[in-house]
């Protein structure tokens, strides 16, 4: 399977919203708070501010958004999970940066997996008081260490 990666267009937004609604809609303990024209408009607003990558298999099946140091967002289509899609642009974000932040939710056992297996550190958790889920969450850090 050849994977491209590359800074999303606005005419990713739809591939990327459905990426991220489909996330929520198969998700038993991820709660929908917004509508899914709402997760769209969150694509695009991400994809406008310059933060998003996208991996293409052609079409686009998963994405990263990062802002600088922190990864706001980092999600694979159901169909394509397995793939390595996630890892590549991981390790994209890791080639532009010292340091990587991010949150992901404490139900969320495969995330953390993931993260820690790309040597992602704990930093802290919360009972989810600070999120728009309200659900326990965990966040992690990268730093690249000199070799």
């Amino acid at each position: 399977m050849t994977v491209f990666l590359r800074p999303a267009r606005s005419t990713d937004a739809g591939a990327i919203g459905a990426i991220l609604s489909e996330f929520i809609d198969t998700t038993a303990w991820m709660p929908r708070i917004h509508t899914r024209a709402e997760d769209l408009s969150f694509a695009g607003r991400m994809i406008d501010k310059g933060w998003v990558t996208v991996a293409e298999t052609p079409s686009v099946r998963a994405f990263l958004a990062q802002d600088e140091t922190e990864v706001n967002a980092l999600y694979v289509s159901s169909a394509s999970r397995g793939r390595g899609l996630g890892s590549r642009l991981i390790s994209a974000a890791k080639s532009r940066s010292d340091r990587l932040c991010l949150w992901t939710f404490q139900a969320n056992y495969a995330a953390q997996r993931f993260y820690l297996r790309h040597g992602f550190r704990e930093v802290t958790r919360t009972d989810g008081t600070g999120n728009d889920e309200k659900m326990p969450d965990i966040r992690y850090r990268w730093e690249r260490t000199s070799s």
